[in-house]
């Protein structure tokens, strides 16, 4: 038996006054692989100078890295693993291939291999078209669970993952505080306005998971060295069979305009010369507050 299905045998043979063989059998705690599938983005280094191209993409031809909210999902998928006692963990990107040190980071932190999706003609994807590839990527192999974050650092829509769920036929448990598998079961601290919900669900299935939910290692120099020579595997749209169904061709919406936010307007200062009181409520009745 291989060590990811591992049930530990002993056998005590006795015999009997009457002469019966009497058979023991003892069976050790079964120890599960787990093997965790983590959606994770580049994106163009928040400390650079942004810029947008003719269509109104981000420009990501410069430096990538590790979008900061992917960290949380590559460690607790790290450390899932480390507590089921065996299994891998497998990072899917969707981006160029041209860089992909943000994808060596979360090798580097632990990661067993990556995937990237890496094609032209996803330029211009939507949200929905972002999903149907990963969807297509993670659904190649078993898996018993996905993480992602909430959402990403350049895109803030926060629906990708969910989409990946339904496209999988997966439950999906966003706003993951707290992740823990018992058994063939997936308990979840889900984060709400009010505090939290406690959760329940089967495996496989996909969570979203919070920034602070654990605190990401750094990537120690053997991990850096190890992560060179970790399977990176560059995938295209063709390799997937989704041609014609993603990239600009494929979505269903798109960027018109990209508009500077307005700068913030200096406030107002008033003295108290012992009509403070009625200025500062005259002033929340104008913006309608009182």
């Amino acid at each position: 038996m291989t060590p990811k299905h591992l049930i530990q045998k002993a056998r005590d043979f006795k015999l009997e006054p009457e002469g019966t063989r009497i058979l023991r059998l003892w069976r050790w705690p079964r120890l599960l692989a787990m093997n965790i599938v983590v959606c994770v983005k580049q994106i163009p280094d928040p400390a650079a100078p942004q810029s947008f191209d003719s269509s109104n993409n981000l420009n990501r031809s410069g430096k990538l890295i590790l979008d900061e909210a992917d960290t949380y999902g590559v460690e607790m998928a790290l450390q899932l693993v480390d507590k089921a006692g065996g299994g891998e963990v497998t990072v899917v990107s969707m981006g160029s291939s041209v860089d992909v040190a943000g994808l060596r980071n979360a090798l580097a932190m632990g990661a067993s291999k990556a995937v990237i999706v890496s094609d032209d003609s996803l330029r211009g994807s939507d949200a929905l078209g972002t999903a149907k590839v990963l969807a297509a990527v993670i659904g190649r192999s078993p898996f018993d669970l996905v993480l992602a974050a909430t959402e990403s650092s350049d895109g803030y829509t926060g629906t990708t993952p969910v989409q990946v769920a339904e496209l999988l036929g997966l439950p999906s448990i966003t706003f993951a505080k707290a992740v823990s598998v018992e058994g063939s079961s997936l308990k979840v601290s889900r984060q709400t306005e009010a505090g939290y919900d406690e959760i329940t669900a089967p495996l496989p299935a996909l969570v979203t998971v919070t920034a602070g939910v654990v605190e990401p290692r750094y990537a120690s120099f053997k991990g850096i060295m190890a992560a060179k020579s970790k399977p990176l595997e560059v995938l295209s749209v063709a390799d997937l069979g989704l041609e014609g169904q993603v990239g600009a061709v494929g979505a269903r919406e798109e960027i018109v305009s990209v508009v500077a936010a307005e700068s913030r307007q200096s406030g107002e200062k008033y003295v108290d010369e012992g009509d403070g009181a009625q200025k500062v409520v005259a002033f929340l009745e104008s913006i309608k507050v009182l």
